[in-house]
């Protein structure tokens, strides 16, 4: 049987406050959203002056990179490519969410929405780098 390491709640905690100061030392208020490997939502924090829809998207953006694998824009792009079919897909393409990993393992994701997708992912990777996880992209 294989084992592999597990997001806790202090580890979404930290991720969520780095997150937050990267993008309050920037001025941009947004939603920040940690889940585990399943997609189950463990951590929402939205910063005042973040859209209401922004705490709708994160989640939406986090679920879809630990449900798949993958970066969140992956799926952007698809669309942006023409490939149309990603749209029907249950997850959320637009750039933002970013998985964590930790010794090659996906043990959850962040999703942040509320400036430019690549503003959000931004944000995103600093909340992944503050727990020493692996940054993919």
């Amino acid at each position: 049987m294989k084992t592999k390491p597990m997001l806790e709640l202090v580890d979404a905690q930290i991720i969520v406050h780095a997150a937050q100061t990267f993008a309050t030392s920037k001025g941009w208020p947004v939603t920040i959203a940690v889940c585990d490997d399943g997609g189950n939502l463990m951590l929402l924090q939205r910063m005042d002056g973040a859209a209401a829809m922004s705490a709708t998207v994160a989640p939406g953006k986090a679920q879809t990179c630990a449900t798949t694998l993958r970066p969140s824009k992956h799926y952007e792009d698809m669309v942006n490519n023409g490939r149309a079919a990603a749209l029907r897909l249950p997850c959320l393409p637009i750039e933002g969410g970013e998985m964590i990993v930790v010794d090659g393992h996906c043990i959850g994701a962040v999703g942040v929405s509320g400036v430019k997708p690549g503003e959000d992912a931004e944000i995103a990777r600093a909340g992944v780098a503050a727990i020493g996880a692996q940054i993919t992209f």
